[in-house]
């Protein structure tokens, strides 16, 4: 396993603290007078998904997580559990909680493929795609009038996920989201 220095932490990097992966969100390099340099640092909890703020400072050094990716695929869901099979291999199933899988767990369909990140021969979280193509089930319609000013109103997506769109978007039309965001990005097929 590689060490790594505080200054190593970028974004992206996947470290171990106490025992447990984490992922640096965010990264900024201080240096204030008379005192030595600290990485000011987001990083995300990769087994509980829980996002903290954490300060690096130049004598601690870490142990760089070893984060397998492997390709998987969402099957469905069943009280509250999220289960999966490996990519060519249906009859290796894994089921997953959904603080495990964090907010896109909102934009999850079945058979979308995903990439699960595997620590120490355990799975400890899945990586949806960035952008995903939903079908809308619900939306309010426009009111003649208030068009001109192109607001926004609240849609249902297909897998129950809420989401701001445009006056224009209808009932059964495919609009693409950031699932990461969790904001509208375009309508790509109009019902």
């Amino acid at each position: 396993m590689a060490r790594l220095a505080y200054n190593d932490l970028k974004i992206g990097t996947a470290f171990v603290k106490d025992g447990d992966p984490y992922r640096v969100l965010e990264y900024a390099f201080i240096r204030m007078q008379q005192r030595k340099p600290v990485a000011q640092l987001k990083v995300k909890n990769l087994i509980s998904g829980k996002v903290q703020e954490f300060a690096a400072h130049v004598n601690d050094t870490f142990e760089e997580a070893e984060i397998v990716a492997m390709p998987v695929k969402f099957i469905y869901e069943s009280r509250g559990e999220y289960w999966f099979h490996e990519a060519g291999n249906p009859k290796n199933r894994f089921k997953l909680p959904a603080e495990a899988i964090g907010e896109g767990v909102q934009f999850l369909k079945a058979n979308t493929d995903v990439t699960a990140d595997k620590f120490e021969e355990k799975i400890i979280n899945v990586e949806l795609p960035i952008k995903m193509d939903l079908k809308v089930t619900e939306a309010p319609p426009a009111l003649k009038g208030n068009t001109a000013q192109g607001g926004n109103k609240l849609a249902t997506l297909e897998t129950g996920a809420k989401v701001n769109v445009p006056l224009f978007i209808n009932e059964g039309d495919v609009v693409r989201v950031n699932t990461s965001t969790g904001e509208y990005i375009e309508r790509v097929e109009k019902n």
